[in-house]
């Protein structure tokens, strides 16, 4: 239904792999299973096992993936899937518009995140000074290590495009939706009851009515940054989409064609 971009990470390799729709047409040794890809994406260190799988060009050649969470490369992959974009307009993609590779004023990006449990306070420097191999792995019924490259990755990507935009005075163009405020089982990566489900569902629908959010660094903690909640937000994007959508289409060989039926 659309152009997808999923970052992966190679463990043989220790490099990311990235697998994207517009990637796939020049490199079709990346041309695998969403199913295998999706395995491999998920595969988070110390939960779930890594996965292998092979592809075949046209050619016969065969090669082949060690794959774990992509997380571990762009737990936030907002930035991967605008280089992507970037890539493509450089290339001259049919699919885009004349625009310049790096003109985000006239991106529309939408970030959602799945839940931190910062609030909690879970860890301080006393603590950490004790660990060794071991507490960096499992301390408080949790992996820290993971615990701080995932949130260190995130924010910084989330800090990085908030001020992008900014500076390009486009900053509703760009709309994060994250709560750092997820307690107990809640941020939980291996906790899949019904009743775990259920209450984050509740957590989505709460979040729709705070407002729109970014993150202090200097806090750590996601601060209110605008009085519009996220539920407007989402629908005032919606609209722009849908504005973006009508005008490409009248202006598409295609979309002429059906109009004047």
């Amino acid at each position: 239904m659309t152009n997808i971009v999923i970052p992966t990470f190679d463990i043989k390799l220790l490099q990311p792999i990235i697998f994207s729709s517009y990637q796939v047409k020049t490199n079709p040794s990346t041309d695998a299973l969403l199913s295998d890809i999706s395995i491999g994406t998920s595969a988070a260190p110390t939960y779930l096992p890594a996965h292998y799988f092979e592809t075949k060009d046209p050619s016969g050649k065969v090669r082949g993936f060690n794959l774990i969470d992509g997380g571990v490369a762009a737990n936030n992959p907002t930035l991967v899937a605008m280089s992507e974009v970037s890539k493509e307009i450089t290339q001259k993609n049919p699919d885009f518009f004349p625009i310049a590779p790096m003109d985000y004023g006239r991106f529309l990006v939408l970030s959602l995140g799945t839940g931190t449990a910062k609030s909690e306070e879970k860890y301080d420097a006393d603590e950490a000074a004790k660990w060794g191999i071991l507490g960096w792995l499992t301390s408080d019924n949790s992996t820290p290590i993971v615990d701080v490259f995932t949130e260190a990755s995130a924010d910084m990507v989330d800090l990085h495009i908030s001020t992008v935009f900014q500076a390009l005075h486009s900053e509703e163009n760009y709309l994060r939706i994250q709560d750092d405020t997820l307690t107990r089982a809640l941020p939980s990566l291996d906790v899949a009851t019904k009743e775990n489900l259920e209450n984050l569902v509740k957590v989505g629908e709460k979040l729709l009515k705070k407002p729109v959010s970014r993150v202090n660094l200097d806090t750590g903690v996601f601060e209110p940054a605008d009085e519009m909640t996220n539920e407007k937000a989402l629908i005032k994007m919606a609209k722009l989409l849908s504005r973006e959508k009508h005008l490409r289409d009248s202006r598409s060989p295609v979309g002429k064609a059906a109009a004047s039926k």
